[in-house]
């Protein structure tokens, strides 16, 4: 799982966990705010709890033990039943909740399953429950978008590098300023070809409806290579090496980078995350 984060619900802190690209809330942590000599348990042995965990379930766990879950729902609500999160798991095969240990151990659930306990501690636990978790998502996607925008503005910055080389070393004084621009597109579609294998043209061709250019649609890699290409392409333009063989290094040098990015756990999260 990936390191905790904590939200305060009126005074309570209360722990989220991520598991895949899930976030799992305590119910543990939750408890505390609870009036009265209450188990998770107590929550848990409620039919109308169990026909909510049981069509959760069923849309979210192919692998769901309806079997076992028919026997549980006769019997919840009986003064002489109860059921434990552990043993809620291990006969229906539930993915919901999740009894863990360690550290940070204790009972956890999806975030739908949370808010609906959340309703059993109180109705105004579970409205500012919702608030703030729906607080640390924007805090969330607001750090992603700002990740974001920092790697196209440094791809940016560094254009600026490399368009100084092309005019300093490609573009003799005599050239209109229609032909400088041809080179400046010139040398861009080439850095497009070794990354992307496609001219600017080329793709929006091919995505006739995207808002933006081909870069805009970039993802975190590719803003990352490109940045890096646009440094190297400099230094080969300054080293005097023509067109065809700085494409066929660049070309070399993507394809190493971007199998070597599409690797990184921290960058797929934060793809994952953007994608949401």
């Amino acid at each position: 799982m990936a390191k905790n984060k904590t939200i305060n619900v009126k005074g309570t802190e209360i722990t989220i966990i991520k598991k895949g690209k899930q976030d799992f809330i305590s119910l543990t942590d939750m408890m505390k705010a609870k009036d009265g000599n209450f188990f998770i348990s107590d929550w848990l042995r409620n039919r109308n709890t169990v026909e909510f965990l049981g069509i959760w379930e069923s849309i979210y766990n192919p692998d769901f033990n309806y079997g076992e879950f028919a026997i549980i729902k006769s019997q919840a609500g009986l003064n002489n039943y109860k059921i434990s999160v552990k043993e809620w798991q291990e006969k229906t095969n539930a993915i919901g909740l999740k009894a863990t240990a360690g550290r940070y151990g204790g009972t956890y659930a999806h975030s739908d399953i949370a808010f609906e306990f959340g309703m059993w501690v109180s109705a105004e636990f579970k409205i500012y429950l919702i608030k703030e978790f729906q607080r640390l998502k924007a805090d969330e996607n607001d750090h992603l978008k700002l990740t974001w925008n920092l790697q196209r503005t440094l791809a940016k910055v560094n254009y600026s590098i490399h368009t100084d080389a092309i005019k300093e070393n490609l573009i003799p004084a005599t050239l209109s300023k229609e032909k400088i621009n041809f080179v400046y597109a010139d040398e861009a579609d080439m850095l497009n070809m070794a990354l992307f294998s496609m001219t600017a043209n080329q793709w929006r061709e091919a995505n006739p409806r995207a808002e933006g250019n081909i870069r805009d649609a970039a993802t975190i890699e590719h803003l990352v290579v490109l940045s890096n290409m646009e440094s190297i392409n400099a230094v080969l333009i300054h080293q005097g090496l023509q067109q065809s063989e700085r494409l066929m290094q660049l070309n070399k040098i993507a394809i190493t980078q971007m199998k070597s990015l599409l690797n990184n756990k921290q960058i797929k999260n934060l793809n994952d995350k953007k994608k949401k």
